[in-house]
């Protein structure tokens, strides 16, 4: 009697069980942890048959391909990138022989692994040629002949997601089961819940939703609890390591025994499971016990376990929706908003901080920027800052939030507790490197980059999510901004850049100085130009008064993007000992000269000079 369509033998009732784990074999018959395993069905399939045969004389019902990192990015580290097709085909042949051999009814799953480097935007390789490899190495598996394609310990599930997409352009009709991986806190490292993973991956078409590697099969259990309880019709699959790995006597051993994982075959199948197996560290052995088990349960000789699945009651109306902030308010109003950089102290103390906040305020400011470790040099953190400015002078702020330097599980908990001190004003930017500061080997690294945060913040966070589709209890209410340089000498550029931002959701923007009008005009006119519409992010325009010549000097010649004409450095000159007021007087002319192109002025003292700073927020020209 041939033997059932895969899907047809899944819905059965009895579950599949399928092999173990490939690598852990082949490095028990002496092969190094560093070989290319997936070579190996070259230069000695016998290695790969006897694996198989061993699995088959256990009970398995699927052989998974010794392919898993058969794909074109790992197999270029081994230069093998040209033997894909080969490799994969003779994986499937060995594969076949095997289960001939045997003279038992099996299915050849063929295993695709993830490509080894992440896909954008957490690393180099951009979606489109994710998929293209994943797609060149799902065509070779299918052309070879596999019943049924295996998607294995996925970390991220958007890879996960290409891969699928991937298998489904080559054959519309092959079966495939989908395992995403799971860290020890139950999430991915890319921070996603197995609810969340489960929903996706039978949206995108899955035929078999489950997991494998992770943990033993104590942490399988309850992700697979987890993914029924979210859809409930999907069909399961559950392949675990034999427990965590530990280090004995130099040697990886692995501490589940084969009767733990035969008690525990019971328990996936109580959870609707409609495959089991096992993964690394698995032998033979656990799946010999899986197999007795299995058939225990549908002769009757065994009882599956009782599981008893509860929803967790989640309320996302638990917290109060925040107003908008005034700042926001100002912005939808039209009001011209006056803004002033602050820069935390190098120490503890806040007081003289404080007192030329409440100059700043009492001059006109209507809020107050707090800058994240200007110039990368060390200082108190802005939120502590921020706070204290906002609970005792009683000033809106700004948050300056780089995203250098932080990763995306630090990144979404700072917003977090941003939220809950009232900072609800960021500036979104990508933060000065660390080599200028006075800590150059400090870390520089980031996970995103300023338009993919204001997106998060924008459309994810500010929906009651995080990034990984998990609840935050409530919307939250942040106003974000993003840097905007109006003199760019390349302007097609830095309308693309800006097109980015706009298309996240930027509320408004802090513009780089400017110290020639001319130059708000010639972007205004280009972006017209370029996009087809008029511009109308609101931008506060960045004003910095020269302290001196030197000082003029330095900012024209060393800082990108700005430039100083010819006859502002003359009067810097001219000045002598009163350049620093003759920079204000300049300062004030600007804000003049620029006022009807822009929605207010954000002012950059020079060297803690807030003193002066004051004096220009004094002479603002449109107040509310």
């Amino acid at each position: 009697m041939p033997k059932l369509p895969f899907l047809e033998r899944l819905d059965s009732g009895i579950p599949v069980v399928a092999d173990g784990a490939m690598a852990t074999q082949l490095h028990r018959s002496g092969l190094p942890m560093a070989t290319c395993f997936e070579a190996v069905n070259l230069a000695d399939p016998d290695k790969i048959y006897a694996v198989h045969s061993a699995y088959l004389a256990a009970g398995a019902e699927l052989l998974e391909t010794n392919t898993f990192g058969a794909n074109r990015q790992k197999l270029s580290e081994h230069g093998l990138s040209d033997k894909l097709a080969e490799i994969n085909g003779a994986a499937v042949e060995i594969a076949r022989r095997a289960i001939a051999d045997s003279g038992r009814d099996a299915y050849i799953a063929g295993s695709m692994g993830p490509l080894g480097q992440k896909i954008r935007p957490y690393g180099p390789i951009s979606r489109e040629d994710a998929r293209g490899m994943f797609f060149e190495q799902a065509a070779a598996l299918i052309a070879a002949g596999v019943d049924v394609i295996l998607l294995e310990t996925f970390a991220d599930h958007h890879e996960l997601l290409e891969a699928l997409a991937a298998v489904r352009l080559v054959s519309p009709d092959v079966p495939v089961v989908t395992h995403a991986t799971f860290a020890s806190d139950d999430r991915t490292l890319t921070g996603f819940t197995p609810a969340k993973v489960a929903a996706d991956l039978v949206r995108a078409g899955a035929d078999v939703i489950g997991v494998n590697c992770a943990g033993g099969p104590a942490q399988i259990s309850h992700i697979l609890e987890t993914m029924h309880t979210c859809v409930p019709r999907a069909r399961l699959s559950a392949m675990p390591n034999a427990g965590f790995p530990e280090s004995v006597n130099g040697r990886v051993m692995y501490p589940a025994s084969a009767e733990y994982f035969g008690d525990y075959a019971l328990t996936f199948q109580a959870l609707g499971a409609r495959i089991v197996g096992g993964c690394c560290g698995s032998t033979p052995d656990h799946i010999a016990a899986m197999r007795r088990a299995i058939d225990a349960a549908a002769g009757g000789e065994r009882s599956l376990p009782i599981i008893h699945v509860e929803e967790a009651a989640v309320s996302e109306d638990q917290i109060a929706p925040a107003a908008p902030t005034d700042f926001a308010e100002r912005l939808a109003s039209g009001q011209f908003t006056v803004t002033v950089e602050m820069a935390p102290p190098r120490s503890f103390s806040v007081e003289r901080l404080i007192r030329s906040a409440h100059l700043l305020r009492d001059a006109g400011a209507h809020i107050l920027d707090v800058a994240d470790t200007p110039a990368a040099r060390m200082r108190m953190s802005p939120y502590a800052v921020a706070h204290v400015i906002q609970s005792q002078v009683g000033v809106e702020t700004v948050l300056h939030f780089p995203t250098r330097g932080r990763n995306l599980l630090r990144i979404q908990g700072d917003l977090l507790a941003a939220h809950a001190l009232g900072l609800r004003n960021v500036f979104v930017t990508m933060g000065d490197p660390t080599r200028i500061g006075d800590y150059p080997d400090a870390n520089d690294s980031y996970d995103i980059v300023p338009s993919k945060l204001i997106g998060l913040i924008k459309h994810s966070m500010n929906r009651g999510v995080d990034q990984a589709g998990n609840s935050i209890g409530a919307p939250a209410s942040f106003t974000v901004g993003c840097a905007l340089n109006m003199g760019a000498d390349n302007l097609d550029h830095e309308i693309k850049i800006l097109g980015a931002k706009l298309a996240a959701g930027a509320d408004f923007a802090l513009g780089q100085p400017v110290y020639e009008p001319w130059r708000i005009e010639r972007f205004l006119t280009r972006y017209e130009q370029v996009t087809g519409r008029v511009f109308d992010l609101p931008v506060l325009l960045g004003v910095l008064p020269l302290f001196s010549l030197r000082h003029a000097q330095f900012l024209h010649n060393e800082i990108p993007g700005i430039v100083i004409p010819e006859t502002i450095l003359s009067r810097m000159e001219q000045a002598g000992d009163d350049a620093p007021y003759e920079g204000v007087r300049v300062a004030q002319e600007l804000l003049q000269a620029t006022a009807s192109y822009v929605r207010g002025a954000y002012i950059i003292p020079a060297f803690g000079r807030y003193d002066l700073a004051a004096e220009v927020v004094a002479a603002t020209p449109v107040r509310a």
